[in-house]
């Protein structure tokens, strides 16, 4: 991890970058696999399974003889403990419910929104490095609370053609309709286009490496909706001195175990806190499994030493992280203090595991600096909301001339006469 003491503001750009590929060449890549699919289906789904994940699959999508084997190698203590999360994701996202109401703009103008549930919506689960099953429940628990009629779930499987089962024990709690032995680019091409197995969504959701993210953008172009651009993940934690360096250490590993392209950074105002964090990464990072690759993730890591409060905020609002943990004795006050980023993590207890798992927020979530623009998914995400609108004749009279003189002024003269027929069909 790199060491910034005290950076200067012009050193911030290059605290904030993100690890890069070659988009260029990853963008033509992802455009070769999506209009291949798109041409050729399930054919070509299968033939870039085989490629990437070292798959033969004799068909795409999941049997129920394959789920109800999933449940037989589930253990009852991990199932026990996806209900559990299930329970706590499913209360927190019930409590989003949009309840509309008819206003009144004028006498004889009511107004009024609707919230309907997308009809059919796909979700991709990474499965490669690590198989994501706490992201089913993420994502299918809100579609189902929104009333998706259809939820389409799109994940690898292993080289024997398997499918993790936790994956699909969660999907079935959660309420998942279909689920497909696909992954990567080829999947997002498939639940974009439809193939001959895949059907065709309305929006895509779920987070994935840089190819999933590219891929999602360029189906967003022309063809579906996304959640968001949701790549490789990161955390920042803020500490002060008085920071356990054991659960910074533990929180900044958390995110990097996820992938090589992954970042972390830790903002403090305890040069001596520093030092302690770091040691206590090195110790930890030879106790993980994946130790090689949270190091290669740690290669584009910072740790960054700053003078006040007011500068550790502005920085972090600057790198506008997906996970935000504040582990300091003000947390609250720094709270106020958040302008950008995916979800927030107070005190020294709230773990960022908390949140990717049982506390019932959502952790599909904006990677890459779009915390500046997008938030992480929730019901809303799920939902599309209707206008209505009701006219009287008192209410014609009211906005009737309005609408007239604004619609002569921008020259279209149809729209002027739809008013205008009304108006002169009131009784005088």
């Amino acid at each position: 991890m790199k060491i910034y003491k005290y950076p200067t503001k012009e050193q911030w750009a290059e605290i904030t970058e993100r690890p890069r590929l070659d988009f260029a060449k990853l963008n033509e890549t992802v455009a070769t696999v999506l209009a291949d699919v798109r041409q050729r289906g399930d054919e070509a789904v299968k033939e870039y399974e085989l490629k990437f994940d070292k798959a033969q699959l004799d068909q795409l999508a999941v049997t129920e003889k394959e789920m109800d084997e999933a449940e037989m190698l589930v253990n009852n203590d991990l199932r026990d403990a996806i209900i559990l999360a299930h329970h706590n994701i499913k209360v927190f996202h019930v409590s989003q419910r949009f309840v509309g109401q008819k206003i009144k703009t004028q006498e004889g103008v009511n107004c009024w929104q609707k919230s309907v549930g997308i009809e059919r919506v796909g979700l991709y689960i990474p499965g490669g490095t690590a198989p994501l099953f706490s992201t089913v429940l993420m994502l299918a628990t809100p579609a189902k609370i929104a009333g998706c009629k259809e939820i389409v779930l799109c994940t690898p499987p292993n080289s024997e053609d398997k499918v993790n089962p936790a994956i699909l024990v969660a999907a079935r709690i959660a309420g998942v309709s279909k689920i497909f032995k696909a992954g990567g680019v080829q999947a997002i091409g498939a639940m974009a286009y439809g193939t001959e197995s895949v059907p065709k969504v309305y929006k895509i959701f779920g987070p994935g490496n840089q190819y999933v993210m590219a891929a999602k953008q360029q189906v967003s172009l022309d063809e579906v909706a996304i959640d968001m651009p949701a790549g490789p993940s990161e955390v920042c934690v803020l500490a002060d001195r008085h920071a356990n360096a054991e659960f910074v250490a533990a929180d900044l590993l958390s995110q990097a175990e996820h992938g090589i392209d992954s970042q972390v950074l830790l903002i403090t105002t305890s040069e001596e806190k520093l030092a302690e964090v770091q040691q206590e990464v090195e110790r930890q990072l030879e106790l993980l499994q994946r130790k090689e690759m949270a190091a290669k993730a740690l290669e584009n890591s910072r740790l960054v030493l700053v003078s006040t409060d007011d500068e550790m905020m502005e920085l972090c609002n600057r790198y506008a992280p997906e996970h935000l943990v504040i582990q300091t004795d003000n947390y609250e006050q720094l709270a106020e203090c958040v302008v950008n980023a995916g979800s927030v993590f107070l005190g020294k207890y709230a773990c960022e595991s908390a949140g990717d798992y049982a506390s019932g927020t959502n952790h599909t979530l904006p990677t890459h600096g779009y915390a500046t623009a997008y938030n992480g998914v929730n019901l809303d995400s799920y939902c599309r909301k209707i206008t209505f609108q009701y006219l009287t004749e008192e209410g014609v009279r009211h906005i009737g001339r309005a609408v007239e003189l604004m619609a002569e002024a921008e020259q279209l003269d149809a729209h002027k006469n739809a008013m205008s027929v009304r108006i002169k069909s009131l009784p005088q």
